[in-house]
């Protein structure tokens, strides 16, 4: 067993003033793997209390010094990328070689996209010609508490922490306590790297303890949070009572538009992609639409691609998909299954129960549903599961239509070969974010959502900005 009890609070590793012991449970085996505490009013105060007396200082660290850190913490990363994988695979189930290439991958990506970013960024600026002693002034927001899930823990702690630093900010983060061993192991690397004491802190908690607090807290310049949409709206009114700033990364349900005419491997790549990482990705393309004149086709291929999906646990090497992370993630994923059911999508794969020969663990089937429409309970709700929602559609614009009526926003799929038209459809989709024909985003795009998908951009340039303050100035004597 594990035991990983303490918190990082000005620059040392300190015993918790107000803990409470909490399992962390592995969700290959259900059984306990690590113990850590649960951090309490007087643990959050002190690390916010750190991070405000360490921000003066650090804001007035000139840029290519704040770099310069990151510059070190990227390297102590990449020194300890199998600790990470490890982690992360123990803690919330990404199978092995998932974890070292994309979950530990992620982190490395961000952080190297954001040192390129940050060493073409303009923190001051002149107005414009028209006003030569105006000057615009980006200084940093100030405290910043970070809340980040459990099914991307080193995506989202990167996109959040890097940003912060670079733009100047001191941070108390508190990653999900599902998943916070990879976040100690960040913590241990941020030490390594010799970052001024107060300027990350660490508090383990959950989201009705440390969360609420930090929400809360008057010290506190603002929140970042990634998680679901129902607690981003809680955590919004907390938050309102001091006006901080909140930036939100919350739920989706990508719709996958597939056009008669896309490429013949859409349909596999759309399936592949919604199942990734057990279904725990917001970003996931779960509802599948299809033109009705490949309809039929499109559906027995995701059938047969989704029972070929192998699912077995995380500590085995392969290109299997793992558990979901806990018990109430598991129920909650069959009873949606079975809504599914009842409510008559037509099911073509997978359905209610573990795999075969998987009696422990919170293993799902890859489970694929026809025939759905926009009103069933499975196109309307993020399951947040290894489930795919496929439906029909007629011409471009119903397809858009469909598309677009959900509460979510964050990002949707085109697959068609007539640029045109997916230029069309690109623009008409109401999401944060449009994946076409396979491409991927460049690392350092913006990532982020419209209506219940949040605010904010993570990512590049524009995840810089998110914790910045725009400062107009005039009467500026040019080269003083």
């Amino acid at each position: 067993m594990i035991e990983k009890r303490q918190f990082y609070i000005d620059g040392a590793w300190v015993d918790p003033k107000d803990g409470t012991d909490h399992n962390v449970i592995d969700p290959s085996t259900e059984d306990p793997c690590a113990v850590i505490s649960l951090g309490g009013q007087a643990d959050t105060d002190a690390a916010v209390a750190a991070a405000r007396a360490a921000f003066p200082s650090w804001m007035a660290t000139p840029p290519e010094k704040r770099i310069e850190y990151v510059e070190k913490l990227y390297q102590a990363y990449k020194a300890r990328t199998e600790d990470m994988a490890q982690a992360i695979s123990l803690e919330m189930g990404a199978p092995i070689d998932l974890s070292r290439q994309q979950q530990v991958g992620a982190g490395i990506g961000h952080i190297k996209a954001f040192l390129e970013t940050a060493k073409n960024f303009t923190f001051d600026e002149p107005l414009g010609d028209h006003a030569p002693n105006d000057r615009i002034i980006h200084e940093p927001i100030g405290v910043v508490g970070m809340i980040t899930p459990w099914n991307w823990p080193m995506n989202q702690v990167t996109l959040k922490v890097i940003a912060g630093l670079i733009a100047g900010c001191t941070m108390v983060l508190k990653p999900s306590e599902e998943s916070p061993l990879s976040s100690m192991i960040f913590a241990e690397m941020i030490d390594e790297a010799g970052l001024p004491k107060g300027v990350f802190n660490l508090v383990n908690g959950d989201g009705a303890g440390v969360g609420s607090q930090l929400s809360a807290h008057p010290d506190v310049d603002m929140i970042s949070f990634t998680g679901s949409s129902r607690a981003g709206k809680l955590i919004s009114k907390a938050a309102a009572d001091t006006l901080k700033r909140v930036s939100l990364e919350l739920g989706g349900k990508g719709a996958n538009l597939i056009f008669a005419d896309a490429d013949e491997k859409a349909v596999k790549r759309g399936v592949l992609h919604c199942m990734n990482n057990s279904g725990q990705s917001c970003n996931a393309p779960t509802r599948m639409l299809v033109q009705r004149e490949v309809y039929d086709q499109a559906v027995e291929t995701a059938a047969e691609v989704a029972n070929k999906i192998t699912v077995g646990s995380s500590h085995e090497e392969g290109r299997h998909i793992g558990p979901v992370v806990n018990e109430v993630q598991f129920n909650k994923i069959q009873d949606l299954i079975q809504k599914g059911i009842d409510e008559g999508a037509r099911l073509v794969a997978g359905g209610t129960g573990r795999p075969d020969g998987l009696n422990r663990g919170f293993f799902v089937r890859p489970t694929v549903f026809a025939d759905v429409n926009n009103d069933m309970t499975i196109a309307r709700e993020e399951i947040f599961g290894p489930v795919l929602s496929i439906m029909p559609f007629d011409s471009e614009e119903d397809g858009i239509r469909i598309a677009n009526d959900t509460p979510y926003g964050l990002t949707n799929y085109v697959q068609t070969q007539d640029g045109a038209r997916a230029n069309r459809v690109a623009r008409a989709l109401r999401s944060g974010m449009v994946e076409m024909n396979g491409e991927s985003r460049g690392m350092g795009a913006p990532f982020g959502g419209m209506k219940q998908s949040g605010n904010g951009r993570e990512g590049g340039k524009w995840g810089i900005e998110d914790f910045l303050e725009v400062k107009a100035v005039s009467g500026w004597t040019p080269g003083a």
